[in-house]
């Protein structure tokens, strides 16, 4: 699936010396494509999280967009990690819970 906010990657059979300095440039400052949102399910303890960059030894940070959320970070916990999913566990409120994610591994 090709997501529109990802920076530009290497063609796999070879790229030329401009295109591969751009993309070593864009990775020492940080802008690399493993970024994403996540917002919880109202009166719910878990959700499934799909991201095709998932594998089963990624490592999931989230980032809180609101205090709300911020509060909420401590309850959060992921398992059932596979291809392309995890479960996300977390407490069950009755107004959802806005996250940024970044995905190592």
């Amino acid at each position: 699936m090709a997501r529109s906010d990802m920076y530009r990657g290497l063609n796999p059979s070879g790229a030329n010396p401009r295109e591969i300095s751009e993309v070593t440039n864009n990775v020492l400052n940080g802008k690399t494509n493993n970024t994403g949102a996540f917002i919880t399910t109202a009166h719910a303890t878990s959700s499934t999280l799909y991201d095709e960059r998932i594998g089963f030894n990624s490592v999931i940070l989230f980032m809180p967009q609101d205090h709300d959320s911020a509060a909420e970070l401590v309850d959060v916990y992921f398992d059932t990690f596979a291809k392309g999913s995890c479960v996300v566990h977390y407490g069950n409120h009755a107004a959802v819970r806005s996250y940024k994610y970044i995905i190592v591994g």
